[in-house]
This record gives structure tokens, sequence and C-alpha cells, in this order.
């Protein structure tokens, strides 16, 4: 069964993407989080749907 969020460590290991590059996702609304007291979760949904987007816009600047 897949986790529905993940903790930052992990969605870094996940995606590749910097530490802090995704706090500047998150703070530009790019990325949803879930705070739990001190904890940030973020969606996996959220993870994907980046990807997702990350992907169209590769595909529509593709010089080929």
């Amino acid at each position: 069964m897949e986790p529905l969020t993940v903790r930052i460590p992990t969605a870094v290991k996940l995606t590749g993407i910097g530490r802090s590059r995704l706090y500047e996702l998150i703070a530009s609304g790019d990325l949803e989080i879930v705070k739990i007291g001190s904890m940030t979760l973020i969606p996996v949904s959220s993870l994907r749907a980046l990807i997702g987007r990350a992907r169209g816009n590769e595909t529509r600047h593709d010089p080929r």
C-alpha cells in the first residue's frame, strides 16, 4: 500500500529535488503540504502532480 503522505527527507529521496527547492515549491504554492503539529507532510498525490506538470512542460518545450 502506498503512503498518503511523506516527510520532506523522503520527498527529496523520491524525487531527486533538493531540500531547498522543495521548500521553494511549497512557498510558491506549487507543492501542497499538510501540517500536523510541527510535522510537515507532503501528499504523494501532490508530488505526482508536480512531476506530471514538469513532464508536460518538457514535452511542450522539446525543440525536436
